[in-house]
């Protein structure tokens, strides 16, 4: 003789619960490692923005103004600050050479500032640029 127990077919409410339970919690992760994935994305876009600023700064510094002592700033896309800062570089062996060949040597620094999210970003690149004397 066959049991009730043996004629029944399908999935009892307990197995289907644990199922979808194991489900949502898979779905917040991936969906967690997805969310992140992309703000890493947006940060890394961010940053190769900025160090694209910098480097044109900083490029042009010399170029479309004469280099001197003094600070230049600006604001680029409506999120990047930029700031331009040159210095002149006095060391004994430097000031030696640059007696006899009437050239200055500068330090220039570009540093970008931007705000992402809730957080304060920035990067700063440094260069040293050659100029004649004024």
């Amino acid at each position: 003789m066959t049991s009730k127990r043996h004629l029944q077919s399908g999935f009892s409410l307990l197995e289907i619960l644990i199922a979808f339970s194991i489900l949502a919690l898979s779905l917040g992760v991936l969906l967690n490692i997805f969310s992140g994935g992309l703000k890493r994305a947006i940060v890394s876009d961010e940053y190769q923005q900025a160090v694209t600023i910098a480097q044109s700064k900083l490029a042009a510094a010399g170029v479309e103004w004469p280099l001197g002592d003094g600070d230049k700033q600006g604001q680029m896309l409506d999120k990047f600050n930029w700031t331009l800062f040159v210095q002149p570089i006095n060391s004994d062996d430097i000031d030696a050479a640059s007696a006899t060949t009437n050239i200055q040597t500068y330090q220039v620094i570009v540093r970008v500032q931007w705000l992402a999210g809730v957080e304060d970003r920035q990067i700063e690149l440094t260069s040293i640029k050659l100029s004649k004397k004024q």
